[in-house]
């Protein structure tokens, strides 16, 4: 995600301070303190433990696979919906939870009988099937519902799920919160699964979505179905569909891999910026290893939105979006959508390095010396900068200094290390952990065990810690005074 006022690094102003308020504040204990494990969710419970957001998610099964199937009018913004999930239990289960906010349910079935269902809170379907769900089991859900979709929440970034558009259309994009707004899902990063969508819409509009194109089916009742699939597993606030009356260009990567981007009336002109896709996925392939996605593209919407937003392979974009900002989403390609969180206090394995992706893209394209960039914007830093933790930063502060410290911190981590452990990192750890999910006590091991060191201290000093870290840990390596 690319807040709209994350400064972009590269160009930062920043006011000077006083010499004082940049000294070196007493060094942290060397050693980075043991996370707490998160707690693994039981069978039948309303979330799966993240103590962010203790709600999400839920207990006793692991998703493989979504099918959706919508229709949708624009007009009278009602949307219908059938859903199926394919899931394994986890654990015996005489009940289970999906998350839906909003939209009425009319109807269930597990494994093909109809179950009884309820709502409790704010966004919880309780589901109790005609037979328990012995361990082991896979089974399938299938959920009828409909309504108006409405927004999920007034997220730190922006409203959060469904949204409609100028045009009359809609579309669906927040963090961490956006799927349930239009599906019943098990909403948790910690649960990737594959996805498809069929979505009906009257004829003039049309649909774009993650993954792969199929045809669409005209039908000969004045509506079309459009059809979309992401083989490769996708976690669900990275998910998205958009309805409106788009502008597709299609072509494919020097690899074969399928290109789709879509612009929204009025947004034509961002196709300058996206023309230069493939070149910003093979300067990022040399950086971070192949392309991990099954298709790649934009969604341009004609939306002042607080954010643009790494929608897998096919991020969503505000009509404020840039080059810079196209580098950034596309670089979560590998940060933070092939390799996920296992926590959201773990953000800063997507958005640090959505962030340095830039620096690294201006090192390379622009001729910017990193080490001035970072020595200017250390030395005139305001005391906010070094005032947010970069690993645990606490609910509600997950989108804040990753932006502008997180960058800040991996160049001193390059310079700490050296080039050689640093780009082995890059390409290394997004391999290691594809299609799959990551902490960052996990990364700091990774780091450790490449560069054949002990970090502890400087971990401690730039991610651990909400103050400035000494000179030692600031400016290592060619960073030096």
């Amino acid at each position: 995600m690319h807040h709209r006022t994350a400064v972009r690094a590269a160009c930062l102003t920043l006011a000077a301070v006083s010499l004082a308020a940049c000294t070196s504040r007493p060094s942290e204990p060397a050693k980075p303190p043991e996370p707490t494990p998160p707690a693994e969710a039981e069978p039948g419970a309303d979330g799966v433990g993240d103590p962010y957001y203790p709600e999400d998610g839920n207990g006793g099964y692991d998703v493989s696979g979504y099918h959706v199937s919508i229709s949708y009018e624009p007009k009278s913004r009602k949307l219908t919906g059938d859903t199926q999930i394919t899931a394994k239990a986890t654990g015996d289960l005489d009940r289970f939870n999906l998350d839906l906010n909003g939209l009425k349910v009319s109807a269930v079935d597990v494994g093909g009988k109809a179950a009884k269902f309820s709502r409790t809170g704010e966004h919880e379907l309780v589901i109790t099937p005609a037979s328990p769900i012995a361990e082991g089991t896979e089974f399938t859900t299938r959920v009828r519902y409909g309504g108006v979709p409405k927004a999920a929440e007034e997220g730190t970034l922006g409203v959060n799920g469904w949204q409609i558009a100028t045009s009359g259309g809609a579309f669906a994009a927040g963090e961490p919160h956006s799927a349930t707004s239009w599906y019943p899902a098990n909403d948790t990063p910690r649960d990737k699964a594959t996805f498809a969508l069929d979505a009906r819409v009257p004829d003039g509009w049309s649909v774009i979505s993650n993954g792969r194109e199929k045809p669409p089916t005209r039908g000969s009742d004045g509506w079309t179905t459009y059809h979309w699939a992401e083989p490769n597993r996708i976690t669900t606030y990275l998910t998205t569909v958009g309805i409106d009356k788009w502008t597709f260009d299609r072509s494919k990567l020097s690899d074969g891999t399928p290109l789709v981007s879509a612009y929204a009336p009025g947004a034509a002109d961002k196709r300058d910026v996206e023309s230069r896709l493939p070149e910003i996925l093979e300067f990022l392939a040399s950086k971070f290893g192949p392309y991990p996605q099954s298709a790649a593209g934009g969604i341009y919407i004609n939306e002042d939105i607080g954010f643009s937003l790494e929608t897998q392979g096919r991020p969503i974009y505000a009509s404020w979006a840039d080059l810079p900002v196209v580098v950034h989403e596309n670089a979560h390609q590998w940060y933070g959508d092939s390799v996920s969180v296992q926590s959201w206090a773990d953000i800063c394995l997507n958005e640090c390095f959505a962030s340095y992706a830039q620096w690294l893209w201006d090192e390379a394209k622009e001729g910017v010396i990193l080490d001035d960039q970072y020595r200017r914007t250390a030395e005139g830093a305001p005391d906010k900068l070094w005032h947010g933790k970069l690993f645990d930063m606490g609910a509600g502060n997950e989108f804040t200094r990753v932006y502008d410290k997180g960058p800040m911190a991996l160049h001193a981590l390059r310079r700490e290390i050296g080039d050689k452990a640093f780009n082995r990192v890059l390409k290394e750890w997004p391999a290691k952990h594809r299609d799959g999910n990551a902490s960052w006590p996990e990364f700091e091991k990774f780091v450790q065990g490449t560069a054949g060191k002990d970090l502890s201290a400087f971990f401690v000093a730039w991610f651990h810690s909400d103050t400035k870290p000494d000179d030692r840990f600031l400016y290592p390596g060619s960073l030096a005074r």
